[in-house]
């Protein structure tokens, strides 16, 4: 998809596409936000996306570089096996966005833990539930409007910038491919479109800073993902995929990418090719237990 930049004054009417269940778990309220000096729209909270089409791949990366990315020491990598840690590529063609044309989008997150506590290997991983501290850093986020990049950028702090995405099937896989504002691609991800099917219904936090402020916001989504596990790079490191799922070019915007050492051996893939979510304003009532 080619990226737009330019912004419509008035919300898309499409509400219509709004009437699954899911949506009605939230009760949602209108939030001003100013994206340019001229321009300041009312979007509706949270922020609705109806028949997703959703790859994720998760891989292992270098624990102390993921660390090093981070805005703050008391944000921890999830530590994994042999000193390493996970990096997750979300990649979203967002086909209905309540109030918004269509658009594509990759989240590039690392697993945390925000607070002091004890670095339990693995296991927050496995049971989320009772780490209430868990939750993603997202520390990369193109997406191929300039409207969700200024809503990105003023009410959470996301490192979004326009560039353009890519996303589709291609012999049986779902691939993205997000490319340099000169066309030069940076990004690659091949998703199996198979696996094991596997019903989410989650919510969750995603961790960011905007300014000097620290904010968590939560997003849920509920779908059937064809899941693919690869186990084996839990114990052993250097292992070589059977194709190129994961390819990072040496362009500015994969310079972070490249720092997390990220193993091409895949741990996990999932794939849906619709699911349903909602993604929040910031929890007016949190507070960093490291921010003065």
């Amino acid at each position: 998809m080619k990226p737009t930049f330019a912004i419509p004054p008035d919300l898309l009417a499409n509400d219509a596409h709004f009437s699954d269940p899911f949506f009605q778990r939230f009760a949602q309220a209108p939030h001003a936000v100013q994206l340019t000096p001229e321009l300041t729209k009312s979007y509706d909270f949270p922020t609705f996306y109806a028949d997703v089409t959703a790859a994720m791949g998760i891989f292992l990366c270098d624990y102390a570089a993921a660390q090093a990315i981070l805005p703050h020491p008391a944000m921890r990598p999830v530590r994994m096996t042999r000193g390493r840690s996970l990096v997750i590529f979300s990649c979203y063609h967002y086909k209905h966005v309540m109030g918004l044309p269509a658009y594509n989008e990759i989240a590039m997150t690392i697993p945390i833990l925000a607070g002091p506590g004890r670095d339990w290997p693995v296991l927050p991983m496995l049971a989320q539930g009772l780490f209430p501290q868990f939750g993603y850093y997202v520390f990369g986020m193109p997406v191929t409007s300039k409207e969700n990049q200024l809503r990105g950028n003023h009410i959470w702090g996301l490192p979004k910038v326009t560039h353009e995405i890519a996303l589709g099937p291609d012999g049986g896989d779902c691939v993205t491919v997000a490319k340099e504002p000169d066309g030069t691609p940076y990004f690659s991800l091949r998703v199996p479109m198979t696996g094991t099917p596997t019903p989410f219904d989650t919510n969750g936090w995603i961790y960011s800073k905007l300014d000097d402020k620290y904010l968590r916001s939560q997003t849920n989504f509920k779908g059937t993902f064809n899941v693919t596990k690869h186990l084996r790079p839990l114990w052993q490191t250097a292992g070589q995929p059977d194709r190129p799922y994961l390819e990072i070019g040496d362009g500015p915007s994969a310079a972070l990418l490249r720092q997390l050492k990220i193993e091409r051996q895949p741990f996990q893939f999932r794939y849906a090719a619709t699911m349903n979510s909602a993604f929040d304003l910031p929890q007016a009532d949190w507070r960093a237990a490291w921010q003065p």
